[in-house]
C-alpha cells in the first residue's frame, strides 16, 4: 500500500513568518503612516505651496516695477505679492510695505514662507529694499537683479547675510 509522505507543515509557516516579518519591517510606500500628515500644521502646508509654487517659475525674468498679477516677469515684492494671493494672503505691492505686516520674526526663528527682508546699494543701508521667501535650511527664493531673475540663494552667503535687515511671518 501506497503511503504519502508527511508533509513538514511548520516550513511553508516559519517561511510565511519570515517574509512577513520582512516586508514589515521595510519602508516601502504602501506600509506609510498618516499620522504624520495629520500632524503638519495648515501654515506648514501653506508655505510647501508658496515655495513649491515659487520654484516653478525658477528662471523667470527680473524687471524692476513688474506689474502686479504678471507673469511672465517679477520684481521681487511682486513675486511675493503674486504667490501669497494665490495661497489667500493679501500683501501690499512693496517690500518696503511687506515689511511692515504680519508679525516680526528673529533670524534664528525663521520659518518656511516667512518673509525676509534687506537693504540694498540702490535704497541704501537701513532701508528695506528687497524681499525673499525663507525656504528653510537658510534658502531663499527670491528674484533679483536682470539676468537673474526668479532664484534661490544662501541666506548665509556673504552679500545676503550682510545686507539682512528684519523677517516677517504672514502665516
Amino acid at each position: 500500500m501506497f503511503q504519502q509522505p508527511k508533509t513538514k507543515w511548520y516550513k511553508p509557516v516559519i517561511g510565511a513568518s519570515i517574509a512577513l516579518t520582512i516586508a514589515l519591517s521595510g519602508n516601502f510606500g504602501f506600509m506609510s503612516t498618516t499620522a504624520h500628515a495629520e500632524t503638519v500644521s495648515v501654515s506648514a502646508t501653506r508655505a510647501d505651496r508658496i515655495i513649491s509654487n515659487g520654484l516653478s517659475y525658477r528662471g523667470t525674468p527680473y524687471v524692476f516695477g513688474a506689474k502686479s498679477g504678471r507673469t511672465s516677469a517679477f520684481d521681487c515684492s511682486s513675486f511675493t505679492q503674486y504667490l501669497y494671493k494665490k495661497q489667500g494672503i493679501s500683501l501690499p505691492r512693496d517690500s518696503r510695505q511687506q515689511s511692515r505686516v504680519g508679525s516680526y520674526v528673529s533670524r534664528s526663528n525663521l520659518k518656511r514662507g516667512d518673509l525676509v527682508f534687506f537693504w540694498t546699494n540702490r535704497t541704501g543701508r537701513g532701508t528695506v529694499g528687497h524681499v525673499a521667501i525663507y525656504m528653510g535650511n537658510g534658502k531663499l527664493l527670491h528674484t533679483y537683479k536682470k539676468g537673474v531673475g526668479v532664484t534661490t540663494s544662501n541666506l548665509n552667503s556673504s552679500y545676503w547675510s550682510s545686507h539682512y535687515m528684519t523677517a516677517r511671518r504672514v502665516l
